[in-house]
């Protein structure tokens, strides 16, 4: 089918194998190793390394119940699609709810920490431009999704480059140190309290499920059967390793000292201050930049399709299932990069990163719940994989504090008594 002739709706697969990982690490390496490791070792003290590890097992459950579902639907929406085919309506469409819920203030969070690694690197003479830093870093990163997924894809893969050389020399420069920096975690003693080990892994998952636009995209994702879950299990090795890396650099530093401030935004460039080697402390502040760029491109790419695909449904208004000549949802691009926009405005990383937690794992929640109804032909792997997976993401939503678990939930309710009023006659399921 020809490009004048491709139905409105419909987009181009044009990525392979090396496309894919590069834009799951795009979406891993970035908010989750140079924010969210300072959250959870605040929390979890050494236990830090535990609560990478725990996640990544239960990243690595959701991860194959992804590819499997992806295989067997390989169209754009994620568990917003695998939702309405294999549970119901209603399921799928709080599964699309949360999902922009959650990677709108993962998304926000980027575009914070971003601004505040740029401050770093300016040696604070930006303090006054947080915002409006953040604010044109979200308005131009929407921009380049617009001109289209093979240049976005291009971007991306210099970007992760960048940011895979900068966490490489921060863990050579751990290692090769013989007597190990200090740096003060707020909030972590020496003796880590293991109760707060749950609420850790929970802050840790989420810093690993990027992997989860490989799925997102599968619409264009060339032989998706093969490419997929290929691309998701190389894509969690590869980020698994670097996160036990720069943990590992973050535990050898912990002590009494200088202070590790998560909420600060630029958490990283302490560990590479204190380890003193020339240059280091500015590689790892660019390596930041260049990966919250990188979630932050990753998420507008995932977010618009999910608003493709609730607009092909009737979920949202049916202007934003539209894809132009070159292949590019606009519509639905415009409303992400707005509706990330005005997160921003809010400034407050750690809050970002909490509510995040919570409604990522409602959605995966719902992505390892429609795995289980695979028939046995459509299953790749036994299904104690998703059952494992349902039960990890429901016993962690709740892990994270209480007013952001019910300001969740009451956001969930509102939306389906809104679609409930709004309901229209709906198509079937898909088949």
């Amino acid at each position: 089918m020809t490009r004048t002739n491709r139905p409105a709706t419909s987009l181009t697969r044009q990525l392979g194998l090396p496309g894919a990982v590069g834009l799951g690490l795009g979406s891993i390496l970035g908010t989750g190793v140079f924010v969210s490791l300072a959250l959870v070792a605040e929390i979890s003290g050494a236990l830090v390394l535990p609560a990478i590890l725990l996640a990544a097992l239960l990243a690595l459950f959701n991860a194959l119940a992804s590819a499997e579902l992806a295989a067997a639907h390989p169209v754009s929406g994620g568990a917003y699609e695998y939702g309405h085919v294999w549970l119901t309506p209603s399921l799928g469409f709080v599964a699309g709810w949360v999902f922009l819920l959650a990677k709108s203030a993962s998304a926000a969070t980027a575009a914070l920490g971003v601004s505040a690694y740029v401050r770093h690197l300016t040696e604070g003479e930006a303090d006054g431009l947080a915002v409006p830093l953040a604010v044109l870093t979200s308005v131009g990163v929407t921009a380049l999704v617009i001109s289209g997924l093979r240049r976005s894809s291009a971007v991306n893969m210099a970007i992760v480059s960048v940011t895979g050389l900068a966490l490489i020399a921060l863990i050579a420069a751990s290692m090769v140190r013989t007597d190990p920096p200090v740096i003060g975690i707020t909030g972590a003693g020496l003796d880590p309290d293991w109760s707060l080990l749950a609420s850790a892994t929970a802050l840790m998952f989420v810093a690993y499920t990027g992997y989860g636009r490989i799925a997102t995209l599968a619409e264009e994702v060339r032989d998706p059967v093969r490419v997929i879950p290929l691309a998701i299990l190389l894509t969690l090795v590869i980020s698994a390793a670097l996160y036990l890396g720069v943990g590992w650099a973050v535990v050898r530093a912990a002590g009494a000292g200088v202070v590790l401030d998560a909420a600060g935004g630029a958490p990283l460039e302490a560990v590479a201050r204190a380890l003193q080697r020339p240059g280091l402390a500015t590689l790892v502040a660019m390596g930041a930049v260049t990966a919250m760029l990188g979630v932050l491109l990753n998420l507008v790419l995932g977010l618009s399709r999910i608003v493709l695909a609730m607009g092909r449904r009737g979920d949202l208004p049916p202007r934003f299932a539209h894809v132009d000549a070159r292949g590019v949802p606009t519509a639905a691009v415009l409303l992400v990069g707005a509706g990330i926009t005005g997160l921003v405005l809010i400034g407050d990383i750690r809050l970002a990163w909490s509510f995040s937690a919570f409604t990522v794992l409602i959605y995966y929640a719902i992505n390892n719940l429609a795995a289980l109804r695979l028939s046995r032909a459509q299953r790749l792997y036994p299904r104690l994989v998703p059952a494992l997976g349902l039960a990890g993401c429901v016993l962690l939503a709740f892990q994270v504090p209480w007013p952001v678990w019910t300001t969740g939930l009451a956001l969930i309710v509102g939306a389906l008594v809104l679609r409930a009023a709004l309901s229209r006659p709906r198509s079937g399921r898909l088949p």
